[in-house]
């Protein structure tokens, strides 16, 4: 048995902030469990341009979803078990979370969210980050931006985070060193610096939790962890428990710890101790279409991450955040086209364009105690009432063809290959579409916070969990609602704001 003042569950994005900054206090002890071994000596979690190396391999949960009834069943969706987690297996691209987003939040009950209250956060993160410098701009995708900007009426941007900005192309302000291209994930940035200073600081690696350990009050005391070896024991928590599993194995732990849906509790064979409805509901995803071209040679292979331009867009100017975040890949991921039986030509480029603000919600849920049983994920893709994803996707596609049909690009393109020139009307181009999106690892929301009298809410507003008292979540899946723009710099505000909370309380 291991105790601590507080006790983090879960080493990835969110969780190495939230350790690293409540041990700054040195009259505490902070545990963090990590379910996977430490990213410092591996050179694939560092260069922000293997980001897909740490992907399907051996660092990857590799979730999949039951099928779909309207999107694509063949996702993989990665959650990476090493230290930084995603953050060390994305693209970086880093964007302070939109106003209007954060507005949201405040309107859905997340009180003290609001952006006077958040912005400032962004300041305080440890994480370098930098428009992408001249010697990391990719020649071919320069053109795409300047198609992009005719074709589609944008500004170029190089700044994205200066202003609240809401449309426009160029090259992203992403997450790295470019002298060295080291990510600036959260591992790297904080918690390998909090582990060489500071004693009271310790880090349980390939430690799993397996589930909560709560007292007869249902207080968090801790958490049943297996170690590599397979050996089990407790590590317990004097003052608080911090979850930071992420939108999948958050609300898993929750569910096999006994809090979650009574009746999905129950059919799993676990005892239920708090009855939390809301648990694993509320699964929010970017769901992403593709254009291909086949190009005459190979582009230039310059980048920082590959995939670090694009642009945003509004369908209507009265429109607060974009309702269109677009992708201009160096090198395009086209496994979901292949999959659905294109051939791909020798060359090819492409646009991915996805929907920034989704109406359709999915859950995930345990279906058995067992902790080694993958969670079912249905992330009920393109299900909204109204179909406003399908629409978006529709028009997010033929914004892609227009910047194809505009030059400089234009000159560069032999043919479309997906979705082809056979689909023209918008049923032909959301059947095709649908079939191959993918998902930009984005999932979201599935312990999100709310008001009191919201009985689907999981937390209240200081991330507390309802009716556990000594228990936080802070990652992703405390979103009410997904934001327009990747997500990852809100995860690390979020766990910023998480160790404020927690220090204020104490």
């Amino acid at each position: 048995m291991t105790e601590f003042d507080y006790l983090v569950v879960g080493g990835g994005t969110a969780g190495c902030i939230v350790a690293a900054r409540l041990a700054e206090d040195p009259s505490v002890s902070v545990g963090l469990v990590e379910w996977g071994p430490s990213d410092e000596h591996e050179p694939r979690a560092r260069s922000l341009r293997r980001w897909a190396e740490m992907l399907e391999g051996e660092y990857d949960l590799d979730y999949r979803s039951v099928p779909q009834e309207r999107g694509n069943s063949g996702i993989r969706q990665a959650r990476l078990r090493i230290l930084g987690g995603c953050s060390t297996g994305n693209t970086m691209i880093s964007w302070r979370p939109r106003r209007a987003d954060l507005q949201e939040w405040v309107d859905l009950g997340a009180r003290g969210w609001d952006a006077a209250t958040v912005h400032p956060y962004y300041g305080r993160l440890r994480t370098p980050i930098t428009p992408v410098p001249p010697q990391d701009q990719n020649p071919f995708v320069a053109g795409v931006i300047s198609s992009a900007s005719s074709a589609l009426g944008l500004p170029v941007r190089s700044a994205w985070n200066d202003e609240d900005v809401i449309d426009g192309t160029g090259f992203f302000e992403v997450g790295y060193r470019p002298e060295t291209n080291t990510r600036s994930s959260s591992s790297i940035c904080y918690l390998h610096p909090a582990q060489r200073g500071r004693a009271n600081l310790s880090v349980l690696l390939r430690t799993r939790a397996l589930r909560l350990i709560l007292d007869r009050g249902n207080r968090a005391a801790g958490a049943l962890v297996r170690a590599g070896d397979g050996t089990t024991s407790e590590v317990l928590a004097r003052r608080e428990v911090v979850v930071c599993a992420g939108a999948i194995d958050s609300p898993r732990l929750l569910q096999l710890s006994g809090i979650g849906p009574a009746a999905v509790l129950r059919a799993a064979g676990v005892d239920v101790r708090v009855d939390l409805p809301g648990v694993g509901e509320n699964l929010m995803d970017h769901a992403e279409g593709i254009v291909v071209w086949e190009v005459a040679g190979p582009p230039s292979r310059v980048c920082a991450s590959g995939w670090d331009a694009g642009a945003l867009l509004r369908l209507t100017p009265e429109a607060a955040r974009p309702d269109i975040t677009m992708h201009f890949p160096v090198e395009a991921w086209v496994d979901q086209v292949v999959a659905h039986g294109v051939q791909m030509p020798p060359y090819y480029v492409a646009i991915a364009p996805n929907v920034a603000k989704p109406r359709s919600r999915g859950r995930v849920w345990i279906t058995s105690a067992d902790p080694d049983a993958r969670p079912a994920i249905d992330y009920r893709y393109f299900t909204d009432p109204g179909d406003a994803d399908e629409a978006v996707l529709v028009a997010a596609v033929r914004a892609a063809r227009r910047i194809g049909d505009s030059e400089p690009l234009a000159a560069r393109l032999r043919r479309e290959v997906f979705p082809g020139p056979q689909a023209v009307s918008d049923a032909d181009i959301s059947a095709l579409a649908r079939a191959t999106h993918q998902t930009v690892y984005h999932v979201s929301g599935t312990c999100r916070m709310g008001a009191p009298d919201d009985g689907l809410a999981v937390l209240d507003p200081e991330l507390r969990v309802r009716g556990v008292p000594g228990l936080r979540v802070a990652d992703a899946s405390v979103f009410p609602t997904i934001p327009s723009v990747n997500p990852v710099v809100t995860v690390m505000i979020t766990a910023e704001r998480a160790a404020s909370l927690i220090r204020q309380a104490s």
